[in-house]
């Protein structure tokens, strides 16, 4: 139904600890490379750190880019109360956004790490101000990241916007898992993952046995050369 072409990407294809380094223009990559093959799904592109956090204008422009370059139908940025001015302006520059609250992975060294949000009844509350603010600010949907299950499941509840999860349980509308997590390509997945099946095994064997076979001149043979 919804394809992100998240920053994520830094992580599992370009082999970074954390989506920070990610650039804008890497993402409109990406993501003009997904919605060329997706003629049906709606085509969210990611804002990397650094494009949308210095003005609202600023975030229009890189809004705008993500469109128009990328081919993204919306966009996605990472932070709730705080970063609703900053939807309200992309939103009225006619650019649907999807928000994302709770465990915001451009917010890593602010948070000290990758920990679960909205525990106790402070955290709790600032998830649930969060996710309405970027209600009331205009986003079309919002990601719940790393929150306890019961929270997304209240969040999902009070909130008039569909609601995403990753991590926050299946009280939310809908779920969204990185492709290379669910395939099984990377080595470690976060304990909310469910991997659907272990490609990463498969490519592995394949390549050790196209390996050996071209050893031991076994390929190319008869079947596999042009007469």
């Amino acid at each position: 139904d919804l394809l992100l072409v998240g920053d994520s990407l830094g992580n599992v294809v370009q082999g970074e600890d954390t989506t920070l380094p990610v650039t804008l223009d890497e993402i409109i990559y990406h993501t003009r490379l997904v919605a060329r093959g997706a003629p049906r799904s709606l085509v969210v592109g990611d804002m990397p750190f650094g494009s949308y956090h210095v003005s609202p204008e600023d975030a229009v422009r890189s809004a705008i880019r993500l469109v128009k370059e990328g081919g993204a139908q919306a966009i996605k940025l990472e932070g709730g109360r705080t970063m609703a001015p900053t939807i309200k302006r992309i939103v009225e520059a006619q650019v649907p956004v999807m928000a994302h609250i709770g465990l915001t992975p451009q917010s890593v060294h602010q948070m000290g790490g990758f920990r679960v949000q909205g525990r106790g009844d402070e955290g709790r509350m600032q998830v649930i101000e969060d996710a309405l603010a970027v209600q009331e600010a205009g986003a079309f949907a919002v990601v719940l990241e790393g929150i306890p299950a019961a929270l997304g499941k209240e969040v999902s509840a009070r909130l008039e916007i569909p609601t995403i999860g990753i991590g926050s349980g299946a009280g939310c509308d809908g779920q969204v898992l990185v492709m290379h997590d669910l395939l099984g390509l990377n080595d470690w997945t976060p304990s909310f993952v469910k991997q659907y099946a272990n490609l990463g095994a498969l490519a592995s064997q394949a390549a050790r046995s196209f390996a050996d076979e071209v050893g031991h001149r076994k390929f190319p043979d008869d079947e596999h050369s042009y007469s």
